[in-house]
């Protein structure tokens, strides 16, 4: 909304050029969910603890986390700082924010819908029915990827990791595809959300490493240096991504241990939702892999301890998702926290180190 304001006003100051800039926009977006999240997190998250809207017991759930129970749940705060901050950012007249716009308010919805039937009847949606849920808020973005392409040569294809210049062309399964990055990321960030500081802190770091795509595939000529697919309108995805980094960071501010206030679904969501469809929109899916990396592992562990038990009637794991069967294992939830940070991190700079691998 600035850009389309105060831009046109570079003609007689020239100080307001800078808006035409991404990485001036970008930063500021982030400043400003950060500035946000500070300055109204303590006032929301008294509302919301005078209103109910708190967490409830998870099952099963470990001993240390019992005095966790009652703890606010800051869903609406975070989701308000990304959508401001982002409007305010970015060029308005670019589609694809428009579509992490949508990706945001159904996603968040979804999670507002799934915590307020925990807090109300102890339980949440069923996760059959939420995957349903999950599959319709795709469905639009498959098809306005297939249907609105920024390039029909490139509509039903991604990149590859490692190669240049070679594209997979997935035809009519593109849609589905689409799908599935979008349920799969929106998810591993709600499994990881377990422990203080855990899931605010990956997906700051995963969301930076799509700033940086975002910015290298929206530009042309570092896309041609690189050999990336240059992608009209992508670095609008960074000014959007960079509201999720400073509402992540600022979220910290809060949710770091002890935690004042939780996540939630209606947070964990559609920030997994948000690098999921941003990589949608640059053509990066595949390398969510990399950079996702430890929500894939976390992911996987769940996938793993039910697969087994089924089995076998025993569990793989002591609990999962994986930072559980850490805890059981007597690693402070401090270091913990911190240690998976630093894998996230390790991850960002192999899935980053891949731009001039191909």
């Amino acid at each position: 909304m600035l850009y389309h304001l105060l831009y046109p006003l570079a003609e007689r100051f020239g100080v307001f050029n800078l808006f035409r800039y991404i990485t001036f926009r970008a930063a500021y977006a982030g400043a400003t969910a950060l500035i946000i999240m500070i300055v109204l997190g303590p006032h929301m998250i008294r509302w919301l603890r005078y209103h109910g809207f708190v967490s409830g017991m998870r099952e099963p759930i470990l001993k240390n986390h019992e005095v966790k129970k009652g703890t606010p749940l800051a869903g609406p705060l975070i989701v308000i700082a990304i959508m401001v901050s982002s409007l305010l950012w970015a060029n308005i007249r670019e589609p694809y924010v428009w579509v992490m716009m949508y990706a945001t308010v159904t996603l968040a919805f979804l999670g507002f819908v799934d915590d307020i039937k925990k807090i109300r009847r102890g339980k949440g949606i069923l996760g059959r029915y939420k995957f349903v849920w999950q599959i319709l808020i795709a469905i639009p973005i498959a098809l306005y990827m297939v249907i609105l392409p920024k390039n029909p040569d490139y509509a039903t294809m991604t990149t590859l990791l490692f190669v240049k210049n070679i594209f997979w062309n997935l035809g009519v399964f593109y849609i589905p595809f689409v799908i599935i990055v979008m349920v799969a990321t929106s998810n591993s960030v709600n499994i990881a959300d377990g422990i203080d500081g855990l899931a605010c802190g990956l997906v700051g770091i995963s969301a930076g490493a799509y700033i940086v795509f975002s910015y290298l595939v929206g530009h042309y000529k570092f896309a041609s240096y690189l050999n990336i697919l240059f992608v009209p309108g992508g670095g609008e995805v960074a000014v959007v991504l960079a509201s999720v980094v400073g509402a992540s960071i600022g979220f910290l501010w809060f949710n770091a241990y002890p935690a004042e206030a939780f996540m939630g679904d209606m947070t964990s969501l559609p920030l997994g939702g948000l690098i999921g469809v941003s990589a949608i929109l640059i053509k990066q899916e595949i390398l969510l892999i990399l950079v996702c990396g430890v929500f894939v592992v976390e992911a996987l562990s769940v996938i793993i301890q039910v697969l087994h038990y089924k089995r076998t009637k025993r569990r793989f794991f002591r609990m999962a998702p994986l930072h559980h069967h850490f805890e059981l294992m007597g690693v402070p939830e401090c270091k913990l926290v911190i240690r998976f940070w630093i894998v996230g991190i390790l991850f960002t700079l192999i899935a980053i180190s891949t731009l001039k691998i191909r």
